[in-house]
């Protein structure tokens, strides 16, 4: 596991067990409950376990811990290429903090662990998450019908956005 990476405002640390209290009340805040379904500390706790098998950063600017991105990776040769998450509390949304960190943790998945594609999928109704990835230069896939499930019950439908190596902004 990666130590820390950094973008030009961000530092990206590993999630540790103490962090977990700080990121479940931002996962709390409303404007990412509605995002984040039931993201709870044991949930942050078990991603500072051993057993997480993505790669999962506390986003921290200036030493305040402002949200969290997590990446998984598909493996295999003929597939190979990794999906990305992210939160950033409502208090600090606006600021470039989540594309910064969206970059920091893309190009390590570019030049470090070898992928040639970056995959994200907001919800379409979540314009802002999406505004910032297009920032970064991810591109509109199409559209994931009744992909997840919101906090009123209903299923609504998903973005699939993909980045390339060489469309990085």
């Amino acid at each position: 596991m990666v130590d820390t990476l950094r973008g030009e405002r961000v530092t990206l640390r590993p999630i540790t067990l103490e962090d977990a209290p700080r990121l479940a009340d931002i996962a709390a805040e409303p404007e990412i409950a509605h995002w984040w379904l039931g993201l709870t500390e044991d949930d942050l706790r078990d991603k500072a376990g051993p057993d997480e098998e993505a790669m999962v950063f506390v986003v921290e600017e200036s030493g305040e811990v402002v949200g969290l991105v997590e990446a998984t990776e598909e493996n295999g040769p003929d597939y190979r290429h990794a999906g990305i998450d992210i939160f950033v509390t409502a208090a600090r949304q606006g600021e470039g903090l989540g594309s910064d960190a969206i970059r920091a943790l893309a190009r390590h998945l570019f030049e470090d662990r070898g992928h040639h594609r970056i995959t994200i999928d907001p919800a379409v109704a979540n314009e802002r998450a999406i505004r910032a990835y297009e920032r970064v230069g991810f591109k509109r896939v199409g559209i994931m019908r009744r992909y997840e499930r919101g906090v009123d019950g209903e299923w609504h439908d998903g973005l699939l956005l993909d980045l390339l190596r060489d469309e990085m902004t």
